[in-house]
């Protein structure tokens, strides 16, 4: 996985145009259920969130490209969802990972739309929660204001511990494992934050949608 990572970002200092599409591609498929457990998007996303740093590539088309990817992801999860409804979970992958599904539907049964904001910064159910929405039949246009939302938070946040670190020690040579740890626990926890804000504003949204007396 390593060598492929390293070569995946030779090949993006010497072709930089490049950057948006392959990210946008990975970015899509990390957010495809289950299957997005396999796909390393989010460390690549890190060392090209360096390569903007030092000037290499372009940040703006990437970031575009990936938002993109990333709510297609996510749409065409709930979309699948939506269309075989429960008996998704019988099929392939989602039948071989049973308890990850599980947990997938507590969690989205608990928390409903916000789970959809809050579960594209869980690794473990980011992937999956957007196929339960749809077997439960979410509303669209409520599923794609979280799905389009938690994208835009998403994407800055993976390019963010290599963009700084680049930012900070001057070149991408200088960059060790141990300072993208170091900025990577920063991001982190200004991104619970940030989530924890932006889910609370999101719920207010919601609730006072649900209150909203029916016209007649």
């Amino acid at each position: 996985m390593e060598e492929l990572i390293t070569r995946a970002t030779l090949f993006l200092t010497e072709h930089g145009a490049w950057a948006g599409p392959i990210v946008g591609v990975l970015a899509f498929g990390e957010s495809l259920a289950v299957i997005g457990l396999f796909i390393p998007a989010t460390v690549l996303m890190i060392a090209v969130g360096g390569l903007m740093g030092s000037g290499t590539v372009d940040p703006l088309p990437v970031v575009a490209w990936a938002v993109v990817g990333a709510v297609l992801g996510d749409w065409v999860s709930y979309t699948i969802g939506r269309l075989l409804g429960p008996s998704s979970y019988r099929r392939w992958p989602l039948n071989r990972h049973r308890t990850l599904v599980a947990r997938a539907r507590l969690f989205f049964r608990r928390y409903g739309f916000i789970s959809i904001f809050i579960g594209r910064f869980l690794g473990p159910v980011r992937s999956t929660i957007p196929v339960v929405a749809g077997v439960m039949e979410m509303n669209h246009r409520r599923f794609q204001l979280a799905n389009v939302t938690s994208a835009l938070l998403w994407v800055p946040v993976m390019f963010a511990p290599g963009y700084l670190a680049v930012k900070i020690l001057g070149s991408v040579e200088h960059v060790s494992e141990a300072h993208l740890l170091g900025i990577g626990l920063v991001v982190a926890v200004l991104t619970v934050v940030a989530t924890m804000v932006g889910a609370r504003l999101l719920g207010r949204i919601d609730h006072k949608r649900r209150r909203r007396p029916a016209r007649a």
